[in-house]
């Protein structure tokens, strides 16, 4: 099982290398998922890239096959990034395109302001630049405090995620399985990363070529401020993918892969 280490503890991760032979080498590119999910939701992205990239994915700190901390671990943003730069290393991978969806969203936009060199493009999912309120972790505090603890959380976070016609029941069943399989403190300590986080005043310092990709019914996310990111982010491509919730690029893998496989052949950085 290939792990990248870290100070605190090793991060699992896979990579793919099926490039068509006849194609000049492009960056590869790193999938950062967010609180609830794990490396396997970026599968149905794969048939989209896997032809013209190496592809790397990982199991964020806390969940799945990666280190999963004591309660009283102290999380960070800043943590965060270091565990994507790990996982990029761990890879042999120094420059590389970059895809964050929810949390995994806004730690791609922080490590394009930590380390821009190493960022060829950026891709946020889902995602923000300012986080959440410490009102949204009492409230699933309190959804986890219960008798029936994570397994009611995430019951209610997959309305949140997708409607009701918006997977086959297999997809379903898979994904709240993986949500379920979440230790109470890592949902509770990772959503404390983003609490008060604002990225809004440096943004303009990032430079790379950026895709953002949101769904039209986020209940965490409304789509002012996905436009509000747009607007400050000098040039910038923006996509509202119409029938969608926090769940998009699950529910909307291809459609999503297909927005990044444009976007990347159109800037066709590192070819």
């Amino acid at each position: 099982m290939p792990l990248a280490p870290s100070a605190h503890g090793g991060l699992y991760f896979e990579s793919v290398e099926r490039t068509s032979p006849w194609r000049q080498p492009r960056d590869a590119i790193v999938f950062h998922h967010g609180i609830g999910a794990s490396a396997g939701i970026w599968g149905d992205w794969y048939p989209e890239l896997v032809d013209a990239h190496r592809l790397i994915r990982f199991d964020m700190r806390g969940c799945g096959r990666s280190h999963i901390p004591p309660a009283q671990f102290p999380w960070s943003l800043d943590l965060l990034v270091e565990d994507l730069f790990a996982v990029a290393d761990a890879a042999g991978v120094e420059r590389f395109h970059l895809v964050g969806e929810s949390i995994g969203g806004t730690v791609a936009l922080a490590a394009a302001l930590a380390n821009p060199r190493r960022i060829a493009t950026l891709t946020v999912s889902n995602g923000a630049h300012l986080g959440t309120s410490i009102q949204r972790v009492e409230i699933w505090r309190r959804q986890l405090g219960g008798a029936s603890g994570v397994k009611a959380w995430s019951d209610t976070f997959m309305k949140d995620r997708f409607h009701d016609d918006a997977l086959s029941p297999e997809r379903r069943a898979w994904f709240a399985a993986q949500q379920e399989q979440w230790p109470r403190d890592s949902i509770l300590n990772g959503l404390g990363v983003l609490i008060g986080t604002d990225l809004s005043a440096r943004l303009k310092e990032i430079g790379c070529p950026t895709l953002l990709l949101h769904p039209d019914g986020s209940p965490f996310i409304p789509v002012p401020v996905m436009a509000e990111l747009h607007r400050l982010l000098p040039g910038a491509e923006l996509n509202v993918i119409g029938r969608s919730r926090h769940g998009l690029p699950f529910s909307h893998a291809r459609q999503c892969a297909r927005l990044l496989r444009g976007f990347l052949d159109r800037h066709a950085v590192g070819q």
